[in-house]
């Protein structure tokens, strides 16, 4: 199965094809993907799409700086719950190795280390990707672990040198306005290269009392993806519930393999499609029926249902009673709790 990355990698993509002139939907169809993939939180993309994305939107809008314009904008939240860890670690060194320990929970692909010598710390950052056009997101990568560093540091800091394995644009004024003057082409790797000591400089955003209560949030949370099989197909599904467009042909299409390749990875485990996509709704309904946060045609469209009215007969199948019934009998629990 293919790599995935989480769709937060494309924060402010739309925004900026607009701003540039580039054709959203003819860009993200040349990729296989379509708005809505963007448009569910934290779902995840194939990786080598969202490489091949960047790359053909640079062509596409006449900049070659594209990857780069992308990072300008990011900010540590986009890690998401790992950006709740690093903002309260009290040194850059520490929240930069949280960010990295826990890479795989937004990126698949990215591998990244930190060599130190005389003074000088470089962060080495690399994607496994099969597609060669990888140039822009190899921008993008180290132009957003820039802007996390002055997140943490101050916006006046700058990294001894940026290094770009690959050729100069033909015009570096972007990459000298966002990575400051010491930016290197053509070089052994991609990354930058700091000073030790901002490695040590306190953390602007820690707060210390917070520090073991996000960490433990964190751990909760941090297991690690397995390379396949249940968990990842678990995963989409409960992506694509909302959008309507959850079917075995699009978790397959996601993974970046067919559908027999799906069947094969969950018989292993003695699953079928159906069969996850039945005990995820069923274990969703019970929490969205049992509150009243939302209203029940709301949560038929939240469980992928096409009409309340197929929703209800579902419920009434799986649970033997109506979910109004179910909603109503876990108040009267609530009342009697009280």
């Amino acid at each position: 199965m293919q790599l995935l990355v989480r769709n937060a990698v494309l924060t402010g993509y739309v925004e900026l094809v607009r701003a540039l002139g580039g054709d959203l939907s003819a860009l993200l169809a040349s990729v296989g993907l379509d708005a809505s993939d963007l448009a569910v939180p934290n779902s995840w993309i194939p990786a080598s799409a969202a490489a091949d994305l960047i790359e053909f939107s640079a062509a596409a809008t006449g900049h070659d700086d594209f990857g780069l314009r992308l990072a300008e904008s990011r900010r540590l939240a986009v890690l998401g719950p790992v950006s709740l860890v690093a903002r309260e670690e009290p040194d850059v060194r520490s929240a930069l190795g949280v960010i990295m320990r826990y890479q795989h929970l937004h990126n698949e692909a990215l591998h990244s280390r930190i060599t130190e010598t005389n003074g000088l710390a470089t962060i080495e950052l690399g994607l496994n990707l099969p597609t060669p056009r990888r140039r822009q997101a190899t921008e993008l990568l180290v132009g957003a672990i820039h802007r996390y560093l002055q997140n943490l540091v101050g916006s006046r800091w700058r990294p001894a040198s940026v290094l770009f394995a690959h050729a100069p644009p033909t015009d570096a004024a972007t990459h000298h306005r966002v990575l400051g003057p010491a930016v290197r082409f053509g070089q052994s790797l991609n990354g930058i290269v700091v000073y030790a000591s901002d490695l040590d400089a306190p953390n602007q955003l820690s707060d210390p009392l917070l520090r073991p209560y996000v960490r433990q949030y964190l751990e909760a949370i941090a297991a690690p993806r397995p390379a396949g099989d249940v968990d990842r197909v678990r995963d989409l599904i409960e992506a694509l519930l909302p959008t309507g467009r959850c079917s075995l042909q699009q978790v397959a299409h996601s993974l970046g393999v067919d559908r027999k390749t799906i069947h094969r990875h969950l018989e292993r485990s003695g699953e079928t499609f159906s069969s996850l996509l039945n005990s995820l709704r069923a274990q969703l309904a019970q929490q969205y029926v049992g509150s009243h946060a939302r209203p029940l045609t709301q949560v038929a469209e939240l469980l992928g249902f096409s009409a309340p009215s197929t929703f209800s007969r579902w419920f009434r199948e799986e649970f033997g009673t109506s979910p109004t019934a179910w909603r109503a009998a876990a108040a009267g629990q609530e009342r009697s709790r009280g």
